[in-house]
């Protein structure tokens, strides 16, 4: 195989042809400018979810069996969280399996993961569909390693990766593990994360008019707000939205009512 042609694999099925050919197993042609902006929107597919920049990736078991893609990434580490999945290239990359398949060890897979931070080396979390169990090790890594707590760690990843349906048994872990991680007392009040439809649509982060709890999640004391790490200034103060009359607007109008 000419060196060209180990060059180019196929952005869709990973095989490695001709910049000018058709790929004979999927039917598309290469085109290597258009995989690091896939990467980064990372809204499923062949590709995985890239969540913190160069370093930590979140994806499926479809994305874990695609050896070439991930060596395309620079992934190396790859952290599988279901026993039942096997670790199909032993030989191409390092791999880590949680042993427990209903109870995630949190604690032993950031360790992982922090060595790979450590080694400067890029990892893969991955589940069976990446919508649960993997996106919940990833939330516990941000919740332990960046001090975000549970309600930012899961707004980031999923604005990065929208597919994820944390259930119900894995939000609890995870609040759980909040309170491990910042003490009870901070967490005693803390309402389930945001339903996907809520995250989706355009008034997210607050509450509407039937809602039981009119307290969004992002607004409750003691939940440390990852913007409020952005430099001051980014958001006016006084800003509102909508129209708001003047007094004089008020009293002239008032004046016309009376005329009338």
């Amino acid at each position: 195989m000419r060196k060209r042609e180990r060059e180019n694999p196929c952005g869709v099925c990973g095989h490695f042809h001709k910049q000018e050919e058709v790929c004979g197993v999927c039917g598309h042609r290469p085109v290597r400018e258009e995989r690091p902006a896939e990467v980064q929107q990372g809204g499923g597919g062949t590709f995985p979810t890239e969540v913190l920049k160069e370093f930590l990736y979140l994806g499926s078991y479809d994305n874990a069996s695609r050896s070439e893609l991930l060596k395309t990434i620079g992934v190396s580490h790859v952290l599988n969280t279901v026993p039942a999945c096997q670790n199909l290239y032993k030989n191409s990359f390092t791999y880590h399996c949680l042993q427990d398949d209903k109870v995630l060890q949190f604690d032993d897979a950031i360790k992982f993961i922090e060595q790979c931070d450590k080694d400067k080396s890029r990892v893969l979390v991955h589940c069976m569909s990446g919508k649960s169990r993997s996106p919940a090790v990833v939330i516990a890594y941000l919740m332990k390693c960046k001090g975000w707590r549970l309600a930012q760690s899961f707004q980031w990843v999923k604005e990065r990766r929208p597919q994820v349906e944390l259930s119900a048994d894995v939000q609890n872990q995870l609040v759980e593990f909040e309170q491990k991680i910042f003490g009870s007392k901070e967490v005693a009040t803390a309402q389930p994360l945001p339903q996907t439809d809520s995250l989706a649509s355009p008034g997210f982060g607050f509450p509407k008019p039937t809602d039981a709890s009119p307290v969004p999640l992002f607004n409750q004391l003691g939940t440390m707000s990852i913007f409020e790490r952005m430099s001051p200034g980014v958001a006016p103060n006084n800003f509102v939205f909508g129209a708001r009359k003047t007094e004089e607007q008020n009293s002239s109008f008032g004046d016309s009512m009376d005329s009338s």
